[in-house]
């Protein structure tokens, strides 16, 4: 994938040739399609053809890099892991996911984490592929693409077991950090999600019904400047889009957020394009069975110092505070 801010210069262009312009070697069919697809947006939603681009405008192209012109040469000056490890022993690491990075590859091609975990563990000879193991490195949980966190991922087939059934049990607690319009209630929220399959997408109620899954949040306001807060929210059950859109049910989108969110107040911040909310911690639960071989790690938490959340609050705050 790649995006692009619109320029003054751009201001009126057509959409296909604008994605014309910034490609090479497109055929025609393919750009047609790939609008039918949904895999040309502009500001995370589906766009025609023959939309008219705004300044400012964030393009986003779900397209093969072969469509793309190739980057300037660079020096052969090593380059920085693109992986980011929070912790790591020999059985898992934690990894930081970064906004944008798929948690696993899909038909889009583009750039996901497993892929560089696998590619950090071949560096290292921790993976040889041609070694006549089945096993690939994977991950025991995800995050929306929209979202940046922390993630659990397993270097060996029992960790992969062992650290999927935390996950299934509940014994891998998660901490989200967001920016919130307003002030949001807080406490233990309860209300019921139902989950329209075809649009993925959910709504919040007050009361059970038919189709309707219980959800249960957690929400800390630790810091207020101008009309937001900066919240820690604990989940208390993992539904889709949970965090999203039960604060948005509340009175509180997150910033930034383009299905659930406040279009006015992100009209504020046109440089925020993404959701600002990041599972800043993981712990793991202080009684986790001794047959699991994670056991070892019952109790411990892992937190991460610096994030995108945490970089937007402290330059919002110092101006708002």
């Amino acid at each position: 994938m790649k995006s692009f801010t619109a320029h003054s210069g751009d201001a009126g262009m057509r959409l296909s040739r604008f994605v014309a312009k910034v490609t090479t070697g497109l055929p025609v069919s393919l750009l047609h399609k790939s609008f039918r697809n949904r895999r040309i947006k502009v500001n995370g939603h589906r766009a025609a053809e023959d939309y008219r681009i705004a300044e400012g405008d964030l393009i986003e192209l779900y397209l093969n890099d072969e469509f793309f012109p190739a980057a300037p040469a660079k020096s052969e000056k090593k380059k920085p892991s693109r992986l980011q490890i929070v912790y790591e022993d020999a059985s898992i690491a934690l990894l930081y996911k970064p906004v944008h990075i798929l948690c696993h590859s899909d038909r889009t091609g583009d750039a996901n984490l497993v892929d560089w975990f696998v590619d950090y563990l071949k560096e290292k000879g921790e993976y040889l592929p041609t070694g006549g193991t089945p096993f690939r490195p994977a991950l025991c949980n995800r995050l929306d693409r929209g979202t940046e966190g922390i993630i659990l991922a397993a270097k060996t087939y029992t960790a992969l077991r062992d650290g999927t059934a935390l996950v299934r049990e509940d014994l891998l607690h998660k901490k989200y950090l967001c920016v919130a319009k307003g002030v949001p209630p807080e406490g233990i929220q309860t209300a019921y999600l139902y989950k329209d399959e075809a649009k993925n997408r959910v709504r919040i109620f007050r009361r059970p019904a038919e189709g309707r899954k219980e959800i249960v949040t957690g929400i800390r306001v630790l810091k207020k400047a101008g009309d937001l807060s900066l919240c820690e929210i604990t989940l208390y059950t993992g539904r889709t889009h949970q965090i999203r859109a039960h604060l948005a049910f509340l009175g509180s989108p997150l910033l930034g957020d383009r299905k659930y969110g406040d279009s006015q107040l992100n009209a504020l911040f046109p440089k925020q394009h993404d959701q600002l909310l990041c599972a800043f911690q993981l712990g793991f639960d202080p009684e986790i069975p001794e047959e699991n071989t994670l056991n070892y790690l019952s109790g411990q938490k892992f937190s991460l110092n610096r994030c995108g959340v945490l970089s937007f609050w402290e330059t919002f705050s110092s101006k708002n505070g």
